[in-house]
């Protein structure tokens, strides 16, 4: 009896728990229905057709509203669900144009770290290699300097190599060749400390230099310092400023051939002048217009023969004169010329370079 009694208990309670989750609104409808059935069945059984009519008619308003209702829910529920799928369909969209984003961001990322990794190696290889180059080229400078200054003592404070004048490895090589040839005239063409260093070696061999500029101020410059040295007899700065120059059917801006009217014999040409800055081939009327004062058997050192203009020059002047030949570069960038007046190469010059010798 008792486990009877737990058992109807139990079963209320889940009947109450499952009235309690249908709500209110609910379980009164279903409550109302129930009366209004309850009273049709007694209206019947009483015999009472109206009141039975009367309410099985509430009974039908009573259904009726409530498949309304549920029509309502219904209805609501399904444009819940259009939402929910709208909904879903632009958060498809979304992720998709994030995660495409995403991958491009990715891609682009991808690329400038390559781009980077690239530029980095080259500024790497470039860097090596002008290490490697200041390593092979700072020592050799070095030990030529000191070259340098063991053959001589300098009298005054020595003009920096790093200004306006050769380097100390082209400085030796040049040295070198004046000492071994010991020339009687040396014609230098653009000054500078190149010129006090040739003037302590002519010194010693008993030549004489001629140094030509078309700037007043490295002309004065070096003047003043073989003034320091006491050089000035030994070696001469000449103001020579740029002049047009025909040779056959171009113009070139050289130096003014007047300055040369004095001089004969020169065994030992020095070509540094004019810059490259005066225009193209600027160096290249030095053998036209200063061959028919040069000895007959000279030297010619041709500064800068690694450039292209230099190049051509050396070429052209090669190919004009067949008393010219290339002995060859040493330690810098100089090219060494051996020069043989010959007759037949004097002749054919003008027909190569023009008239040399009515220039000056």
């Amino acid at each position: 009896m008792r486990l009877r009694t737990l058992a109807g208990r139990a079963r209320l309670r889940t009947v109450a728990g499952r009235a309690r989750a249908l709500g209110p609104r609910t379980v009164a409808a279903a409550g109302l229905t129930a009366l209004l059935m309850a009273g049709v069945a007694t209206a019947a059984v009483l015999d009472s057709a109206r009141v039975a009519v009367s309410l099985l008619a509430l009974l039908l308003a009573l259904v009726l509203a409530g498949v309304l209702q549920l029509n309502r829910r219904l209805l609501a529920l399904r444009g819940d669900r259009r939402e929910i799928r709208e909904l879903r369909v632009v958060l498809d969209a979304t992720q998709r144009r994030v995660v495409s984003a995403v991958e491009r961001q990715r891609l682009a990322a991808d690329d400038r770290h390559r781009e980077l990794t690239e530029a980095i190696a080259r500024v790497q290889r470039i860097a090596d290699r002008g290490l490697r180059g200041v390593q092979q080229t700072v020592p050799r400078e070095v030990e030529a300097t000191v070259q340098l200054f063991q053959g001589f003592t300098p009298r005054a404070p020595m003009p920096s190599s790093g200004d306006y004048a050769l380097n100390p490895t082209d400085l030796l090589e040049l040295l070198f060749l004046v000492r071994s040839r010991r020339p009687r005239l040396v014609l230098e063409l653009g000054s500078g400390t190149s010129t006090i260093w040739l003037g302590y070696v002519l010194e010693q061999t008993g030549g004489r230099l001629i140094s030509l500029d078309h700037e007043p101020e490295y002309a004065n410059r070096t003047r003043a310092a073989l003034a320091a040295h006491g050089l000035t007899g030994v070696a001469e700065v000449r103001d020579a400023p740029l002049a047009d120059v025909p040779l056959g059917d171009r113009t070139f801006s050289w130096y003014d051939p007047a300055a040369l009217e004095d001089l004969e014999g020169v065994d030992f040409l020095l070509v540094d002048g004019p810059p490259a800055a005066v225009g193209p081939d600027s160096r290249y009327p030095a053998l036209p217009v200063i061959g028919p004062r040069l000895a007959d058997r000279a030297t010619i050192v041709f500064d800068d023969a690694n450039r292209r203009d230099e190049q051509a020059a050396i070429e052209r002047w090669l190919a004009a004169d067949d008393g010219l030949s290339r002995e060859g570069e040493l330690l810098g960038r100089h090219a060494v010329l051996a020069y043989t007046r010959h007759t037949a190469s004097t002749a054919n010059a003008p027909a190569a370079g023009g008239s040399a010798g009515a220039l000056i």
